[in-house]
């Protein structure tokens, strides 16, 4: 005893569970036997998941990457999730909008408004998690994460952000944007902006 508590015991805590591990393995099985689509899909659906996107095209920096998934779509470069408004809270179990579909659609404009990117260069995978599974979106998205070290995630920051809104353009161009001008709203930002010359050394580091 010390002060009338008693001495923490961290082992007395910590739960660890074999079968959360098989779980995710399973779900990531099924993820890689998803159909590959265009970005954004064709056709509308309702829910949230995981979702990758792979490079096919020819911007030079990506070569090598893009070599990876010339037979065969393996090597994504970027790996995100979507759910649906009141997940986080435990407000809902399973998505009545296509927060999945908007999502893609948003990353399809990303790209669609850079000066040196094809979209027709993007393909996409995804996986519909709702109800108990929604549970999964997290743990899915950080292994696949750890895993495929998608450059977009791991080494280019920002493809992922949205316009920061009135009175926040003080913020600089993520990495993402000094590699991909265009983005209407990134003109109004004001920050010291990463080098292009250190940006593209991380990329080179990243995919030798």
């Amino acid at each position: 005893m010390s002060n009338g508590f008693q001495v923490l015991d961290t082992r007395a805590h910590q739960f660890r569970s074999s079968r959360l591990k098989a779980v995710v393995e399973e779900a990531l099985d099924f993820f890689v036997g998803t159909p590959l689509m265009a970005l954004p899909p064709a056709s509308v659906f309702v829910g949230g998941g995981v979702y990758t996107l792979y490079y096919v095209g020819g911007f030079t920096h990506y070569k090598k990457l893009s070599a990876r998934n010339h037979l065969e779509c393996r090597q994504p470069i970027y790996v995100g999730k979507a759910v649906p408004v009141g997940w986080r809270t435990a407000r809902v179990q399973s998505a009545t909008a296509p927060v999945l579909y908007r999502r893609l659609k948003e990353h399809a404009n990303s790209i669609r408004q850079t000066e040196n990117l094809k979209l027709e260069d993007f393909k996409c995978r995804f996986m519909i998690l709702d109800q108990l599974e929604g549970d999964l979106v997290v743990p899915v998205e950080a292994e696949l994460i750890r895993r495929q070290r998608p450059l977009w995630n791991t080494v280019v920051d920002g493809f992922g952000n949205h316009d920061p809104g009135s009175g926040r353009y003080n913020q600089a161009l993520s990495e993402w944007d000094v590699l991909h001008p265009g983005r209407a709203w990134t003109k109004r930002l004001t920050g010291q902006s990463p080098k292009l010359e250190q940006v593209l050394a991380k990329v080179a580091r990243q995919l030798t």
